[in-house]
């Protein structure tokens, strides 16, 4: 773009541009598009690990409205330690006639990112509220249990995988009431 800008400044055609020379205003455009900043690589990793965490809760809240242990979604964005606690998790209820119904509210951030300016694992801490995310009994719909939901401090390792992609690997979730 900056070759036809200085073009059509020596341009014979257009006197008002030969007069004006090398010092008009139209390369300065050129210049504040290059200078933008873009994002580094370890803030696209930082943001796709928040992106796979927040998504392996969803996938989670999907599944268990019908405590479906065995939903494939459940592995798009959790694997290893994750993705067999999630299941077992819902196994467990399914086994027990519970379902889940509401909204978990998140609200994660980055602790630390290895190795630093080119991440492959993310440590993420979270203070999870569970209040409007409850278990019934499948059956009758009654509350499961009369325990209130609560702030859960949530801590999770999310890291790279070999296709590019970002999955939870492992994630612990402590008692209401720690954060």
């Amino acid at each position: 773009m900056t070759g036809l800008v200085l073009l059509a400044a020596c341009s014979p055609d257009d006197p008002a541009n030969v007069a004006s020379g090398p010092s008009t205003a139209a390369p300065a455009p050129s210049t504040a598009v290059s200078t933008s900043p873009s994002p580094t690589d370890e803030d696209k990793a930082k943001q796709d690990a928040l992106t796979a965490y927040r998504a392996m809760w969803e996938d989670f809240v999907q599944a268990g409205t019908t405590s479906d242990w065995q939903s494939p979604k459940l592995g798009d964005h959790a694997t290893g330690l994750a993705l067999t606690n999630l299941s077992r998790g819902l196994y467990a209820d399914h086994y027990n006639g519970l379902v889940t119904k509401g909204q978990p509210i998140l609200n994660p951030t980055v602790s630390s990112a290895e190795p630093a300016g080119d991440p492959v694992k993310i440590i993420v801490s979270d203070c999870g509220d569970s209040t409007n995310w409850l278990k019934y009994r499948a059956n009758n719909g009654q509350l499961a249990d009369d325990e209130p939901g609560g702030r859960h401090a949530i801590n999770a390792i999310v890291e790279k995988q070999a296709d590019g992609s970002w999955k939870v690997t492992d994630y612990g979730v402590h008692d209401a009431g720690t954060c």
